[in-house]
């Protein structure tokens, strides 16, 4: 197998990138000067060593807690629960939103072996304990999974006496917050509703 055939095939191992898209990068990065190639390898090993969850709340991190955790300026009587660290950023790009987040690193899925001891559950139910929390949004992506997810959490979570919401519908079904644009976003957070 030639440089260019493994290079196409580890491209198209990541998530949107077909077989074609990860053969025209890769003639990208051979045309590209070296010096292009090699600050994206600097930057993907350099993504590996130092960035991390955070210790409070899972988002990923160079510093830990991360700025989000340890920001003043944020509603620490809210948490808003997402599947993936990538749902943060999208609804950060919102403006809407100003409390704190939680990340389970996925959601529940039997079928492919994820149960709540896969995720990061624990701690949440810990922060929700601690007597600071009282509301938490869940935010999990419209999905199956998703639902199935959110109805464990606020069974979990609603007998200890915190305000559970559920992000409003106005997301596709199948979709994921990631892709979202803003203005969906926005308006499932603001007509989020009791569970």
């Amino acid at each position: 197998m030639s440089a260019i055939d493994d290079l196409t095939g580890e491209l198209a191992r990541l998530p949107g990138i077909g077989r074609k898209t990860a053969l025209r990068l890769a003639f990208h990065l051979l045309k590209a000067p070296s010096d292009d190639a090699q600050r994206l390898a600097r930057a993907i090993v350099a993504v590996r060593e130092r960035v991390r969850p955070c210790e409070v709340c899972g988002n990923l991190t160079e510093v830990t807690p991360c700025a989000i955790c340890t920001s003043t300026r944020r509603d620490g009587t809210t948490v808003c629960v997402v599947e993936e660290a990538s749902d943060i950023m999208a609804i950060e790009r919102t403006g809407e939103y100003r409390g704190m987040y939680h990340v389970l690193g996925g959601r529940l899925s039997p079928l492919d072996g994820v149960g709540p001891s896969e995720l990061n559950v624990e701690p949440l139910v810990r922060r929700v304990g601690g007597g600071v929390v009282q509301e938490v949004v869940l935010a999990t992506n419209p999905s199956v999974e998703g639902e199935a997810t959110a109805m464990y959490l606020r069974k979990l979570i609603g007998p200890l006496g915190v305000r559970v919401t559920r992000i409003a519908r106005g997301l596709p079904v199948g979709g994921d917050l990631e892709y979202a644009d803003g203005v969906t976003i926005a308006e499932a957070l603001t007509h989020r509703r009791e569970m």
